[in-house]
């Protein structure tokens, strides 16, 4: 019974380390994972940051293009519209 009695206080002493080592890990772990969050959101915020003006200015370059496109088509009906046609003779008279 000694020798079981032995080996039990030295599994639970193994036991008591592991669970202090596993303590530290979390706690490790919980450090890392606060640091890795708040470098990501700095990150994100910061290419945000840097992108918008570009994205603002692309929407404004885009949305000019279209109005030149839509007015030279209107132009293009208009002239098409103006213009008068001219009747070709057909070609199945006989």
């Amino acid at each position: 019974m000694n020798t079981l009695e032995r080996q039990w206080k030295a599994v639970q002493k193994q036991l008591n380390q592991l669970g202090k080592q596993a303590k530290t890990a979390r706690g490790q772990a919980r450090k890392k994972m606060k640091r890795l969050e708040r470098r990501t959101r700095v990150a994100v915020a910061r290419a945000l940051r840097k992108t918008e003006p570009q994205v603002r200015q692309a929407m404004n370059e885009a949305a000019r293009v279209g109005r030149g496109l839509r007015a030279g088509v209107q132009a293009g009906a208009a002239a098409y519209r103006a213009g008068g046609r001219t009747r070709t003779r057909s070609r199945n008279k006989k």
